[in-house]
């Protein structure tokens, strides 16, 4: 692979390690040689990592697989998820393996594990999901020139910014790779 296959969620190996590439940008300066700006995690250690790479390096792609898991339930720092086809297939990862995830995770819903030689590496929650809001103050009529936001809080204990006219009880589809609020899904 070269430096630009390097595009968001691709995993490659780098330093005897295999990393995930989270987000990279084509840096162009005027009399040098184009850069890459990424930032990378490593899959087995967690640690994240901003580094530069340029045109004279290169590569290995790693092979990987994904599937569908479900989450069961989570408590005191513990995750569990099961196999969709085989509920008594159990695996617990804890929230240091999982990152920032845990905020979008819901019991019974379908996540994504990307694995590498049959070993789960990294466990992904889908880009758009629906939340129940639990916590939201009330919207404030006037001082809205420009329509006002406010924080609500989710089914999951997570906060996002929401519309003024978002209530408790609404349902919101929410970006999880950004954390934004995309679009009421039912009103209460």
């Amino acid at each position: 692979m070269k430096y630009t296959d390097l595009k968001r969620g691709v995993v490659f190996s780098f330093e005897n390690n295999v990393w995930v590439v989270l987000e990279s940008a084509l840096v162009k300066m005027q009399s040098q040689k184009p850069t890459l700006k990424t930032k990378i995690r490593n899959l087995k250690t967690g640690a994240i990592v901003i580094k530069a790479f340029t045109q004279a390096q290169t590569f290995d792609e790693v092979e990987t697989e994904t599937k569908k898991l479900l989450f069961v339930y989570g408590h005191r720092g513990k995750f569990i998820f099961s196999e969709i086809d085989d509920p008594s297939k159990r695996m617990e990862y804890s929230e240091e393996f999982l990152g920032d995830i845990v905020r979008w995770l819901k019991p019974k819903s379908e996540v994504e594990a990307l694995t590498i030689d049959g070993e789960i590496a990294e466990i992904n929650v889908p880009i758009k999901m629906v939340f129940k809001v639990t916590e939201c103050p009330p919207g404030l009529k006037g001082n809205t020139v420009s329509g006002g936001t406010k924080v609500a809080t989710i089914e999951t204990g997570a906060q996002v910014t929401v519309p003024m006219f978002i209530e408790e009880g609404d349902e919101i589809l929410v970006n999880t790779q950004e954390g934004n609020y995309i679009e009421r899904a039912s009103k209460n």
